[in-house]
């Protein structure tokens, strides 16, 4: 059983359109052969939120969501959250996910290092970096 993964928001978006650099997307393919991608609920809330998604954007955006394990709010989620902002000037959404990530062991995927790199107990890959 090798390391489980949280996928960040921008990384979701750039999955669902395309966006990633070759060698991300060899990254992505990788862990992609061994476990569905596995996101917090406010991801799956803020992939709900594209403003712009055509009809067939909507249609993969749903085909997503329902092939990924969505991880909900739970109480210890929501417990590990207020003890990051109340140690990190970090924003709610950004540390629901890394309270997320760090509750149930998983590294985080994201290309926004810069914004979880003081939370201590808190692993971080980026995918462009690879």
């Amino acid at each position: 059983m090798g390391i489980k993964y949280l996928w960040d928001t921008n990384t979701a978006i750039y999955y669902l359109q395309q966006q990633f650099s070759p060698s991300a997307e060899k990254f992505i393919d990788e862990l992609l052969i061994n476990e569905s991608p596995i996101i917090s609920a406010i991801t799956e809330i803020e992939l709900l939120c594209w403003k712009t998604a055509t009809e067939k954007d909507l249609e993969v955006l749903n085909g997503f969501i329902s092939d990924v394990l969505v991880i909900e709010l739970e109480q210890v989620i929501k417990l590990k959250t207020a003890e990051i902002r109340k140690t990190h000037r970090i924003k709610l959404p950004d540390a629901i996910i890394a309270a997320t990530a760090m509750v149930y062991g998983l590294t985080l995927v994201t290309r926004n290092i810069e914004d979880f790199k003081n939370i201590t107990g808190l692993a971080t890959i980026n995918p462009w970096e690879k």
